[in-house]
């Protein structure tokens, strides 16, 4: 296989490793605000995460300039303590299966963020990839049942929306930092920005986080910080480098694909014939995106 090739199946490789770990992000979620408010599982998954990159601010020096430094910093800030206080405090307010429904509207405006600020173009088999794999998302979220008391609201879907449409451009910063710096250097100093602020913010606004907490709301932590934020941004990011972001995101689709599988093998929830195929069309769409389409960039020329 040559090299390039191989490199972007690897690429897809990770970004679907990633979306299958961030899957997990809100079964894990819940399990922890059972315990404590929406900020302060935030905080304390991003200090988890924080801890497992500690080697690498040893091993990688950063080498950014100063407006490099400023546009990780805006990244960083758009990424973590916005996008994910709003999603998860949408997710406060919504069940999990209406929350991974609106992440499976993400393809679709990384698709269009892509080709208004990255200067990418998808083919029309990307569009139509794209499409059908949003509509597997949709009937993957109508096709759970709940056996939870919760239940789902207009505002928190919305709100989860609005932190994915954050998240484009915490995605398309990143993807233009990491055509000059690697995607560790980026990965871990960016995560190291936005926990910073996190720990500024949260205790002032939300309060101390609390301490006394079960075991099981312990290890939903750990777990939410270091498989669903540290392994997932480095391989997301690691990702983007061998792959366009537009075709990247068809792959993200996998999350609600994973939220589905454990309700069904840990929550025992029950899967219709509706979420069976949208399971189908995500993967469907996935092969497709990855061996058929093509997506290219469009030089674009500085104006004056």
């Amino acid at each position: 296989m040559p090299a390039t090739s191989r490199h972007r199946t690897l690429g897809f490789l990770s970004c679907a490793l990633a979306s299958s770990f961030w899957g997990c992000g809100f079964f894990f979620g819940k399990i922890a605000m059972a315990e404590m408010s929406f900020a302060h599982m935030v905080f304390y998954r991003f200090l988890f995460a924080l801890v497992v990159l500690l080697p690498l601010f040893v091993t990688h020096r950063p080498g950014l300039n100063r407006k490099e430094w400023a546009t990780l910093a805006f990244a960083a800030f758009l990424g973590i303590p916005v996008q994910f206080l709003i999603q998860f405090y949408g997710l406060s307010l919504t069940t999990v299966s209406h929350a991974a429904l609106m992440v499976g509207t993400m393809p679709v405006i990384l698709a269009v963020g892509a080709t208004f600020f990255a200067h990418e173009r998808l083919d029309l088999t990307g569009w139509i990839a794209i499409a059908a794999s949003t509509t597997g998302a949709a009937l993957i979220a109508f096709g759970r049942h709940s056996t939870g008391a919760g239940q789902p609201s207009l505002a928190g879907d919305l709100l989860v929306v609005l932190s994915l449409a954050i998240a484009l451009f915490w995605i398309l910063l990143n993807k233009h930092l990491m055509d000059r710096h690697s995607p560790v250097v980026i990965t871990a100093y960016g995560l190291l920005l936005g926990t910073s602020m996190l720990l500024i913010w949260v205790p002032l606004r939300y309060g101390a986080p609390p301490i006394h907490v079960s075991l099981k709301a312990w290890l939903a932590l750990a777990a939410s910080g270091v498989l669903c934020t540290a392994t997932t941004t480095l391989l997301w990011n690691w990702g983007l480098t061998q792959v366009p972001a537009s075709q990247a995101g068809i792959l993200l689709n996998m999350e609600p694909l994973m939220g589905s599988l454990l309700g069904v093998f840990v929550l025992g929830e029950h899967l219709g014939p509706t979420a069976w195929t949208g399971g189908a069309l995500i993967l469907a769409a996935a092969i497709t995106l990855t061996t058929h389409s093509k997506a290219h960039i469009v030089e674009h020329q500085p104006v004056g």
